[in-house]
């Protein structure tokens, strides 16, 4: 099984690189990097020059590869919703008990992110935090509609609407499953931001974990929204 798993590939939707990075160990190098920069100057101070001289290559051999930093970053986290989809899928697929399988699904998408030895060129605890602090820069343009349209963040809406599904399975009377799931998913972001920002304005901290409130706020919620 473990030897199946380590041949499955993250999929990015084509369009937002040039060159598929996969292809290559210079790609590759710039994936994995690019994380480590972001993570350490944040997205506003990262860019394309600075990235050649932290891997030691030309700023036009990046660009071969991506037209701009935000085509880049698009990458990042659709590679990072399409890693929590497989998660998904792996930790729900074969669970019958719908209140089981939801909170399999609650844990998938809140919890705290581990390294995955599967791809080594990806950190990802390092993209987690990039997801936390930068994610909705890859969104918040005035582009949006015409990514979206392009299938840019399909990896992104199939988690929610799997979330939403789930949802359903468990109580398919509740009238807004895909608002609950999606708020799910960028409230754990959101709740991680907080509890090292904004301490004092939210309750999770060292004890209290994102997923212990999402799996609270879901089962009430979804008891008392027949």
């Amino acid at each position: 099984m473990d030897k199946l798993l380590s041949n499955i590939r993250i999929e990015i939707p084509q369009g937002i690189y040039l060159k598929d990075p996969e292809s290559s160990s210079l790609g590759k190098k710039i994936i994995k990097n690019s994380i480590v920069l972001i993570e350490e100057i944040g997205f506003e101070d990262f860019n394309f020059k600075k990235l050649g001289q932290f891997i030691n290559s030309n700023e036009s051999s990046i660009y071969r590869y991506f037209e701009s930093k935000h085509k880049l970053l698009m990458y990042l986290t659709s590679w990072y919703w399409s890693w929590i989809e497989y998660q998904l899928v792996m930790e729900t697929y074969s669970v019958n008990n719908a209140e089981e399988k939801l909170l399999k699904a609650i844990n998938v998408v809140t919890r705290t992110t581990e390294q995955d030895n599967k791809y080594s060129h990806i950190n990802e605890v390092l993209l987690n935090l990039i997801m936390i602090n930068e994610s909705s820069k890859s969104f918040l343009t005035k582009n949006v509609d015409i990514e979206n349209n392009e299938g840019y963040f399909s990896p992104y809406k199939r988690v929610v609407q799997r979330i939403s599904d789930i949802i359903k399975g468990c109580n398919n009377s509740y009238p807004f499953p895909l608002s609950l799931a999606s708020t799910v998913i960028e409230g754990a972001l959101h709740q991680q931001f907080l509890k090292v920002h904004f301490k004092s304005i939210t309750n999770c901290d060292n004890n209290t974990k994102p997923t212990d409130f999402f799996t609270n706020l879901i089962l009430n919620t979804l008891s008392n929204g027949a």
